[in-house]
């Protein structure tokens, strides 16, 4: 795992909260119109089916009532920057729970409907610093939802690609927080300055060592858009294919960020 040297950015507390919610009330509404037939189409998660994907979204939100069910632990042990290095480790159980979850569950629209009823329950009068054992160590609720954005966000691209014609929306707040939070962890894993990653409207941030651009258009300049930025941090595009595809404006002979790409599978 790098380490998370740079200071995480900060997060309204109260819109992660709102974005959380609406994300996955976007994904409930849209899950509840599949159809059995919808429901059995394969995803680009090799081995998942739109159902365990389904069933997978409510667990990463479930995660956080569940951990706010447990004592809190004595200290944190993992910051918000370390969170997308360190949700490899824990894919085998992923894997396993989401498919005991999807099976155990038939109806799908009973499991978010008690996902939602809980999260709320449990959210309405939790601090923001309270800690929580959370799968990957021992995290504030503020920052554990930010990186629910990330998940809500990321999979819900992932069931709009499984299904034709599913267009779930991405809530503002959640996808400028995903965004933001892998456009920092690529700072974390390549630390320096000599290039400029731009994601408009929601980050910029520098990376990669070598020179330091001080003043004037940098040497070194990569642009795209969010959805490109998550499907190129998480995986689901390549580097040279997004390139290829114009997708990534790449300038400079330290803009290739293929080789530190994906930051988290």
């Amino acid at each position: 795992m790098p380490p998370a040297k740079k200071r995480a950015r900060t997060y309204d507390p109260a819109k992660i909260r709102t974005a959380v919610l609406t994300q996955f009330g976007h994904v409930g509404e849209a899950v509840r119109t599949l159809t059995p037939g919808q429901l059995a189409l394969p995803t680009r998660l090799e081995g998942w089916t739109v159902r365990d994907l389904a069933a997978h979204v409510t667990m990463a939100v479930r995660d956080v009532s569940r951990s706010l069910d447990r004592d809190e632990p004595a200290k944190a042990d993992l910051t918000l920057l370390d969170w997308p290095f360190a949700t490899a480790a824990r894919a085998g159980d992923i894997n396993d729970g989401t498919r005991d979850l999807a099976a155990a569950n038939a109806d799908l629209a009973a499991l978010y409907a008690r996902t939602e009823e809980h999260l709320r329950q449990r959210l309405a009068d939790a601090p923001g610093d309270r800690l929580l054992a959370a799968r990957t160590g021992a995290i504030p609720l503020a920052d554990y939802l930010v990186t629910r954005t990330v998940e809500l966000v990321v999979h819900s691209d992932d069931l709009n690609a499984a299904v034709p014609g599913l267009d779930i929306p991405y809530d503002r707040q959640a996808l400028a927080a995903c965004t933001r939070l892998l456009a920092d962890a690529l700072s974390v894993k390549a630390p320096g300055g000599s290039t400029e990653v731009r994601i408009p409207p929601y980050a910029v941030v520098q990376c990669v060592e070598g020179p330091r651009h001080t003043r004037g258009t940098p040497p070194n300049v990569v642009e795209t858009d969010p959805l490109t930025w998550f499907r190129l941090a998480t995986g689901r595009v390549a580097w040279d294919s997004a390139v290829a595809e114009a997708k990534v404006r790449a300038s400079g002979e330290r803009a290739d960020l293929g080789g530190l790409l994906p930051l988290m599978g």
